[in-house]
């Protein structure tokens, strides 16, 4: 029976045992040898194909197959202390077994993590992230990144991104506000006074947008020493004075 593989869903030796064995059908106590390590070499080869880069544990897999294959084609079968046979499978179906019974968990498991994440507790938020940012270790983590495991993540955005079905758009604000007309409003305001504080362009029009490109203007006409800054006392507060002209000596 063939099969296709576009993409490497499998997280290791066993996910891909586990999923012939479900396919076919096949008894677990009782694998074909002979037949599945066929199909898990066909599956490494069809990864060759497509320049995928191989997992060391899916080779050695791969190598314990044959292993297991050749042992099971000698004349002489292995025999225990008690003088009874020795299945050269019984190791792979007790290990088999034993991720499948981990394997079963894991979508409680993940359902639990989920929901974990969901949440959000109460504390100092500061605090932890600069917590988080002492055992945060980028270098660390990058050290245990693969193609496999880059691929999965790959694999996951693009089926996101499939399932979206809200259309993405951006709107392109166009501000009825420049930097220069800006800085002829700040001069025109200080013509008339020798200072001007800051809150009263602030309260000509309390918009965002206006007081930003506002404070923008007084900044570029202090770089070109058009006008200077007076500070006052407590927080925000300062004065725009314009610059008066040196006389000639």
């Amino acid at each position: 029976m063939s099969f296709e593989i576009k993409i490497p869903l499998f997280e290791g030796p066993f996910d891909l045992m586990l999923f012939f064995i479900e396919r076919d059908e096949l008894d677990i106590y009782d694998i074909p040898i002979s037949k599945i390590t066929n199909d898990f070499l066909d599956y490494l080869h069809h990864l060759e194909r497509m320049e995928i880069e191989v997992a060391s544990e899916f080779i050695l897999f791969a190598a314990t197959l044959m292993k297991i294959k050749s042992r099971m084609l000698l004349p002489r079968p292995e025999l225990n202390e008690e003088g009874e046979e020795i299945d050269p499978r019984e190791e792979l179906i007790r290990n088999l077994l034993e991720y499948k019974k981990y394997k079963s968990v894991i979508q409680d498991l993940a359902s639990l993590e989920s929901d974990r994440q969901a949440k959000e507790k109460r504390g100092n938020i500061a605090a932890e992230l600069k917590s988080l940012h002492k055992i945060d270790d980028v270098d660390a983590e990058m050290q245990h990144v693969d193609l496999y495991k880059l691929l999965k993540v790959f694999q996951k955005c693009m089926a996101k991104m499939a399932a979206r079905t809200e259309e993405t758009k951006h709107t392109v604000i166009q501000y009825p506000y420049t930097i220069e007309q800006q800085k002829d409003f700040v001069l025109e305001k200080i013509s008339f006074k020798k200072q001007v504080p800051f809150s009263d362009f602030i309260e000509y029009k309390p918009d965002k947008i206006f007081v930003i490109y506002t404070f923008l203007a007084i900044l570029e006409l202090l770089q070109l020493s058009e006008v200077t800054i007076v500070i006052g006392e407590g927080y925000n507060n300062f004065w725009v004075e314009k610059t008066e002209p040196i006389a000639a000596a």
